[in-house]
């Protein structure tokens, strides 16, 4: 079990930092650490679940880090994370899953968690395909196909995949989750501005947040946790939660933060969406300010074989970390609902 650094609890230097700068400051600060300490989330979240490692080597050559939880023989569903995320972040519903006899696997993307930079640095949307396709080659038991979910770039990367490879064969259903295949600036609420602002807003989308290269704050303080509730989660996210992402945005390498972030940006694949025929969950949040409920809407109209659209109310951009109970079930009816799940797709049979 990989150790997320808890930097939310001050002490030594940090305290004293705060101190010289002034006492209500520091009063501040232990008030925002004892409000992440008491919630009740945080204990679930203090320990992620612990998997069975298994390392990958995607088609360039990066190293990616897998693990595997629950019973060899359950279905498996495999689990993409997104930016600045690591495979922790599926914590809630690798526990869902599991407990309802599923096997989980959740692997950390290029640059993130425990897997290698990108070989020569390239983060491109297709690498993360590739990324996804050595994952299913090396997690599924042969004969056997998986459904897979993917959170944000996750999501991203399974398109990417769709691509150019024959979906149905390698994958039953597949889940979408807070996510977009294209426009996501045109689109982002983040920095809502008049129709005459759109080159501006564009160019700060970019180069100030999507493609920042500046090292974030190792401390977590009342104004980061703000921030990233307003960029990142709706109204009813715990601190505990916020907190638990805020340690995984953090531990992201800059370099691999921008260029992703950068390549984001240019993100077209609305046309791979027609390659993705299995069943098709799609879930939004309402209060999504990076991938508003219009991108749900429109992969929902473009998938060939949608099983089903959710928007989850008063809910932001990490849904799994946000309302984990309603993204397991529907992942779990998901698959109780696609044909043939536990069986592989038969010798020369075409993809429908």
């Amino acid at each position: 079990m990989r150790e997320l650094p808890n930097r939310w609890i001050l002490t030594g230097a940090g305290a004293a930092a705060l101190a010289a700068a002034g006492v209500g400051g520091t009063m501040l600060q232990r008030r925002h650490g004892q409000r992440i300490e008491s919630d009740p989330e945080n204990e679930a979240l203090r320990e992620p679940p612990s998997g069975r490692p298994l390392a990958i080597r995607s088609a360039d050559g990066t190293m990616l880090h897998a693990e595997v939880f629950g019973p060899e023989d359950g279905t498996t569903v495999v689990l993409a994370h997104g930016w600045t995320e690591m495979l922790d972040f599926w914590t809630y519903v690798i526990r869902d899953l599991t407990a309802s006899g599923f096997r989980a696997v959740a692997y950390d993307l290029r640059g993130h968690g425990d897997s290698d930079p990108a070989t020569d640095g390239d983060y491109a949307i297709e690498r993360f395909g590739e990324d996804l396709d050595a994952v299913l080659q090396g997690c599924v038991p042969e004969g056997r196909r998986a459904a897979v979910a993917g959170h944000s770039l996750g999501a991203m990367s399974i398109a990417a995949w769709a691509e150019h490879h024959a979906v149905a064969q390698r994958v039953f259903a597949v889940a979408m989750i807070n996510t977009g295949v294209g426009g996501l600036i045109a689109e982002s609420l983040l920095f809502p501005v008049p129709e005459f602002a759109k080159a501006v807003n564009k160019a700060l989308a970019v180069r100030g947040f999507l493609g920042a290269r500046a090292p974030l704050p190792r401390t977590s303080t009342p104004a980061s946790h703000a921030a990233i509730r307003y960029i990142a989660f709706g109204p009813e996210a715990t601190p505990a939660q916020i907190a638990f992402y805020e340690r995984m945005l953090v531990a992201t390498p800059p370099d691999a933060r921008a260029s992703i972030g950068i390549a984001m940006s240019e993100l077209e694949l609305h046309h791979a969406l027609e390659h993705i025929t299995t069943p098709t969950l799609v879930i939004g949040g309402e209060n999504d300010r990076l991938t508003p409920p219009s991108h749900a809407r429109k992969i929902a109209e473009m998938v060939p074989n949608l099983d089903r659209l959710i928007v989850l109310p008063d809910t932001g951009h990490m849904a799994p970390l946000e309302r984990p109970a309603e993204v397991s079930r529907a992942i779990a009816k998901l698959v109780a609902r696609s044909a043939d799940a536990h069986q592989p797709m038969a010798d020369g049979a075409r993809e429908t």
